[in-house]
This record gives structure tokens, sequence and C-alpha cells, in this order.
């Protein structure tokens, strides 16, 4: 069992305007702080058995310049890797459009290690779906990260997980609408979104992390 409160309120979560490759850019950042050394939480975050172990199985060539892809997940390329304190890289699922994905790691006063991670896709891109369609995919991005690093955490703290199945638990399903709730005031406070657009787009996103069943529960 997890402390759903605690670990939502561990996250620092925002929305900013981080550039991409190719210009302006839109993102998401979470930033909290693990009870572990930065060397250690680099390993996690870099090591393929480690990384199968919190995110899922992952293959490539991993160093500077090579290409990586995670198990039913995203690929891309090794764009920067200064160990231990930041590595980048291009992050796209399938034949989508090309995102980055930038983590950055400091030392803590006590010895811990203070965690950001900035996901930015195209502002034009980005500007478009919101126009169509609502922040609902924006929100649900940011569960998203917020679940792995959750699961980061708890391998950190030896915690045994499957990648595969351990978000299917009832409290981590919790945990995800607290988060999807919590990025949407995020979003509210970042753009001005209504009450009723904000509730209707995490209703969206909450469906995808934890659906109701026929029943409605």
């Amino acid at each position: 069992m997890i402390d759903v409160i605690n670990q939502v309120n561990a996250a620092h979560r925002e929305i900013g305007d981080q550039p991409v490759s190719t210009g302006a850019g839109r993102s998401v950042l979470l930033r909290r702080t693990y009870d572990a050394a930065i060397e250690d939480v680099w390993s996690a975050c870099t090591e393929p058995d480690r990384i199968g172990r919190w995110l899922g199985p992952v293959s490539g060539d991993l160093r500077l310049g090579g290409t990586f892809q995670l198990e039913g997940n995203a690929g891309g390329e090794i764009l920067r890797c200064e160990e231990p304190h930041l590595l980048k890289v291009t992050w796209t699922m399938g034949e989508g459009m090309a995102t980055e994905v930038e983590v950055r790691l400091s030392k803590g006063e006590d010895g811990d290690t203070v965690f950001e991670l900035e996901h930015a896709s195209p502002a034009e891109f980005v500007d478009e779906m919101l126009r169509a369609y609502g922040p609902g995919g924006t929100i649900g991005i940011g569960t998203g990260w917020d679940l792995a690093l959750l699961g980061l955490d708890l391998h950190l703290r030896g915690a045994g997980l499957d990648p595969a199945t351990w978000e299917n638990a009832p409290d981590v399903k919790e945990f995800a609408v607290c988060s999807g709730q919590a990025w949407g005031q995020a979003i509210q406070t970042a753009w001005g979104t209504s009450d009723d657009d904000i509730a209707a787009a995490v209703a969206f996103a909450t469906q995808h992390y934890a659906p109701h069943d026929e029943a409605g529960h």
C-alpha cells in the first residue's frame, strides 16, 4: 500500500514553455525529492536493468547519440548525458511526433536528490490540440509521468514491482485520480481554463488511468 496523499503532495507540478529543438514549446514539469543519493537515482534512470524494474524493459544503444526503445512505450535518441546531473532524450510514441524529455538531478541538503522531469512538445501542436480537444491530453501526460516517478520512488525504496501490472492496484489508481486533479489545478493556474472545462478534462484523463466498470465503480 502507498500513502496516496503524501505521494501526491511530494511532487510540484507546473505547466511551462520549455523550447524544443524545432522552436517554441509547451511543457509539463514535475519536481520531487528522493531519499537516495544522486548516484543511486542516476543509476536507476540510466542502467537498463534498473529501468526495467520501475519503468519497463528498454533496449537500444544507451549512450550519447544512441537510441532507445521502451517496450510498449516511447523510443528516441539520447541528446545529452551528463552524469549524474542531466539526461535529455527525444520521446516518440510509434509514428507520432517527436517530443523531448529532460531529467535534471541535483544534490539536496540532506544527502537526498532533487529530481526534475520536463516533457516538452512543439507549442504549435499543443496549442492546436488545446483548441480542438481541451487540456485532457496534457493532464494525461502529466499523470503518466506522475505514475512513473511514483514507480521510481518505490524502486529506490527497495520495493519489488512489475511495471506491466503494478498500476492496476486500487491505491495506485487512487493516486492517478488525485494526480489528474492536481494537474488540472496546475493547468488552470497557467492557462486560466474555466472550471467546467477543467472538470471535463480531468474526467477524460481519469477514465484512461482509473476507468469505471460497467456498474459505474
